[in-house]
């Protein structure tokens, strides 16, 4: 048995859930992964994988095995790294992780322009907006927004946005503009529920906001504030094009500015991989800064 080879039949089938996709994305035929698989088990004398008639699933030995296999095959593809035969080589697995919206709108189309000029390269990407551990759960590279919590990973700045408070021209209508930020409080606002829990950070305070609407995801808020349901207190790339299109109306409010960075994250390592530190470069180049979300706001 070729331990290595076996080690990444392990990895892959864990990743992608499937004995077939595995396969198929190790260019291996389904019978040949399985023997892999069961060679390994048959050396670790441990069932890693738990197989079933709908599901697959990982044991607790297949879990701690595979933090152990993904660190033994990235510090692999670092030694490589290391010594140039994988410097300028853009092949290779990336996985990548970011927040929904914003990855919806301003990631996964970047990722696909990416591959088309390397077509060598295979992608993983996630979107979601809970904190992933990318060690325990083998991602190269977070796309993260706002205040970073100290950690051994490694950050980089690639751009940033602007927080707006809007309505929309109806709800003003009805309701009037607040003047201030105290008014904020006689205004039904729309809240997201992330780690501030629902209350609004301006000028570098907390201000407890109330309204009809609370929710985990940015589009939910920015559509309900189109509707002239309550203000909205959202990132820039989420009301760019409801401004520009006069859906909403920024508020005037005398408040110091606020803005949220947008990091680049990735476990620290002696040699960054080629495909990593281009693809932070390809991002922090489209994106821009100001970031193209932000060009002729109104």
């Amino acid at each position: 048995m070729n331990k290595l080879e076996a080690m990444s039949a392990f990895v892959r089938v864990a990743e992608l859930g499937s004995y077939t996709r595995a396969a198929e994305s190790l260019g291996l035929s389904r019978t040949r992964l399985s023997r892999l698989i069961m060679a390994l088990e048959e050396h670790l004398q441990a069932r890693l994988l738990q197989r079933t008639t709908r599901r697959l699933h990982l044991t607790e030995a297949g879990e701690r095995y595979l933090v152990n296999a993904r660190e033994i095959l990235q510090a692999m593809a670092d030694a490589e790294a290391e010594v140039g035969t994988a410097v300028t080589d853009m092949t290779g697995r990336l996985r990548l992780n970011g927040p929904m919206s914003f990855g919806t709108r301003h990631l996964a189309p970047l990722v696909g322009r990416f591959m088309v000029e390397h077509p060598a390269l295979q992608v993983r990407l996630d979107l979601n907006d809970r904190r992933v551990d990318l060690l325990e759960e083998g991602y190269d590279l977070a796309i993260r927004i706002g205040t970073l919590p100290d950690s051994s990973l490694v950050a980089r700045r690639l751009t940033r946005c602007r927080m707006i408070l809007c309505a929309s021209p109806d709800y003003l209508a009805e309701h009037g503009q607040p003047d201030s930020l105290a008014a904020l409080a006689e205004h039904r606002c729309l809240r997201y529920l992330g780690a501030s829990q629902g209350d609004w950070e301006i000028g570098g305070e907390r201000h407890a906001v109330q309204g009809p609407l609370e929710s985990n995801n940015g589009d939910v808020l920015t559509a309900a504030a189109e509707e002239g349901l309550g203000i909205a207190h959202q990132p820039s790339f989420l009301v760019d094009d409801s401004l520009h299109a006069g859906r909403l109306v920024p508020l005037q409010i005398d408040a110091p500015e606020q803005q949220l960075e947008i990091h680049g994250v990735y476990p620290a390592r002696r040699h960054l991989p080629a495909r990593v530190a281009r693809f932070m470069d390809y991002l922090a180049e489209c994106w821009g800064d100001p970031p193209v979300w932000e060009r002729d706001l109104p």
